[in-house]
């Protein structure tokens, strides 16, 4: 049930100025962790990594730059945040898509749904993967390296499965798995820079892909 709220004669009607603590912008430990990772992965997304500053991320959650500091010791170890969430996610997507299958299903099936999962993860359900494909070209060395073991973990479901489909002669007749994987990857990572969502999920991409490499 709502609360009612008397108001006298003279207040009634109008609008009481917002007290001291609802018109002060947040401290720093009343902003979390998980709402400046959240921001970051959207202007990442959206800006790129070397375009989006610390200020520009501060500014969004209410914070100052500086004040960042108390939760990140910098932006590189933000976007190491960021980043690596990103491609946990898309693993874990695409792996219990797989999965859901079951170990019986036919080749040409589990491939339809990593692509399918992937592309979901990537252009619907997740800033961080977005922010991930955007960037990682673009981030220092030193972050590179750090994320190279989750990207490595990640590329071995799609060796894996390709390669499972090359042995059960499932793919198109004369395409190497490892081909098939950086051309599979590749056009599904393409899909952020031009893909809508207004239009729905990209199911002529999906078609076109399963199409070419499996049979």
């Amino acid at each position: 049930m709502a609360e009612t709220i008397t108001r006298s004669p003279r207040t009634r009607g109008l609008r009481t100025r917002p007290s001291a603590a609802e018109d002060r912008p947040p401290k720093r430990a009343e902003v979390s962790r998980q709402q400046i990772l959240d921001v970051a992965a959207s202007l990442f997304r959206a800006r790129g990594y070397t375009e989006t500053s610390l200020r520009d991320i501060g500014a969004q959650v209410g914070m100052k730059a500086g004040s960042l500091y108390y939760h990140f010791a910098s932006k590189e170890e933000l976007a190491a945040d960021v980043l690596r969430i990103g491609v946990e996610r898309v693993h874990e997507a695409v792996a219990s898509a797989v999965a859901a299958l079951g170990p019986g299903a036919p080749m040409k099936a589990r491939i339809e749904a990593a692509i399918s999962a992937h592309l979901e993860t990537l252009l619907v359900e997740s800033d961080y993967t977005s922010a991930h494909i955007r960037c990682f070209p673009y981030v220092p060395p030193s972050l590179k390296a750090q994320l190279s073991q989750a990207r490595r973990d990640y590329e071995a479901i799609w060796r894996r499965l390709l390669d499972e489909a090359a042995a059960a002669k499932a793919l198109a007749p004369g395409i190497d798995a490892e081909v098939a994987r950086l051309a599979i990857l590749g056009a599904l990572n393409w899909s952020l820079e031009w893909f809508d969502p207004v239009r729905g999920r990209p199911e002529e991409l999906i078609r076109t892909l399963v199409a070419a490499f499996t049979r």
